[in-house]
C-alpha cells in the first residue's frame, strides 16, 4: 500500500501536476489529489479510479451527496467533505451566477419549457431554484400519466436535494388544448407543498403547459397554494 508520496514519479499526480500543470492529470488523478492521504486506506489514484468507475464518469461522482460518499470504504467525513465542496465550486464556475436565468412570473417558467406544448403524453419536469430564484437545472421526472397514484413525492425533491435547490418550480403538460388545472392537480400540488415545507424547499409555482402556448399558473389561481 503506497501513499500518493511513495508512488513511483511517472505515476504520482502530484509530481506529474507540479511539473506540468493539473491540465495533464487524467479524471481520477484530479480527484486522487483532493483525497489526499489517508492512513490504513488504498492509495487516492486506486480509489478515485474505482469510484469513477462505478459511477460511470466524474459528472455522476459530482452529484453524490456526503452521505453517499462515506459508504465507500476509503472515505470519511473529511474526505467526503472536500468532494463535495470541490464540486459545488465547480458547478458554480461552469455557470455563473449572473448568466443563470432568474425566474420571476409564471411566464418566466413557461418560457423555459415552452416545448412541452407539442408533447404528445404527459410529463413532469421539476425546475430547480437558487436563493435568488436563477435557475440551476431542470429535471424531467415523469413521463406518461402524472396522477395521485403515480407521482412519488420524493421523486419530486431528489434533485434539489442533491443540487442544493431552496426551490422548485413544477411544470407538466396536457396533451391538449385546455391547461385547465384539474381538481387532481390541485391535490397534487397540495400534497408537495406540504413536503416542501417540511424540507424547507419552497414550491414557488405549479404551470400547467398546454397546445397552442397556453400556461396556467395553480399558484395565481390559489390552487394548492
Amino acid at each position: 500500500m503506497h501513499t500518493l508520496r511513495e508512488l513511483p514519479a511517472e505515476l504520482n499526480p502530484l509530481v506529474r501536476m507540479d511539473h506540468s500543470g493539473a491540465q495533464i492529470l487524467a479524471n481520477h488523478e484530479l480527484v486522487a489529489v483532493l483525497l489526499g492521504d489517508a492512513p490504513h486506506c488504498d492509495n487516492a489514484v486506486d480509489l478515485a479510479e474505482r469510484l469513477i468507475a462505478q459511477y460511470g464518469g466524474i459528472s455522476e461522482l459530482a452529484r453524490l451527496p456526503i452521505g453517499e460518499l462515506m459508504n465507500h470504504k476509503g472515505i470519511g467525513f473529511g474526505r467526503a467533505r472536500r468532494l463535495v465542496a470541490t464540486f459545488e465550486l465547480a458547478k458554480r464556475i461552469s455557470v455563473p451566477e449572473q448568466e443563470r436565468v432568474r425566474v420571476s412570473c409564471p411566464a418566466d417558467i413557461f418560457a423555459l419549457v415552452s416545448d412541452m406544448q407539442y408533447l404528445e403524453q404527459e410529463q413532469m419536469r421539476v425546475v430547480l431554484l437558487n436563493t435568488k430564484n436563477r435557475v440551476i437545472k431542470i429535471v424531467t421526472v415523469y413521463q406518461g400519466s402524472v396522477h395521485t397514484t403515480v407521482v412519488r413525492i420524493a421523486e419530486l425533491f431528489r434533485e434539489a436535494i442533491r443540487w442544493n435547490a431552496t426551490a422548485i418550480a413544477l411544470v407538466h403538460n396536457h396533451p391538449s388544448s385546455d391547461a385547465t388545472p384539474s381538481p387532481e392537480d390541485a391535490a397534487i400540488t397540495r400534497e408537495i407543498v406540504k413536503v416542501g415545507q417540511l424540507m424547507d424547499i419552497d414550491v414557488a409555482d405549479h404551470i400547467v403547459v398546454a397546445q397552442g402556448g397556453r400556461f396556467v399558473s395553480l399558484r395565481e389561481r390559489g390552487l394548492g397554494f
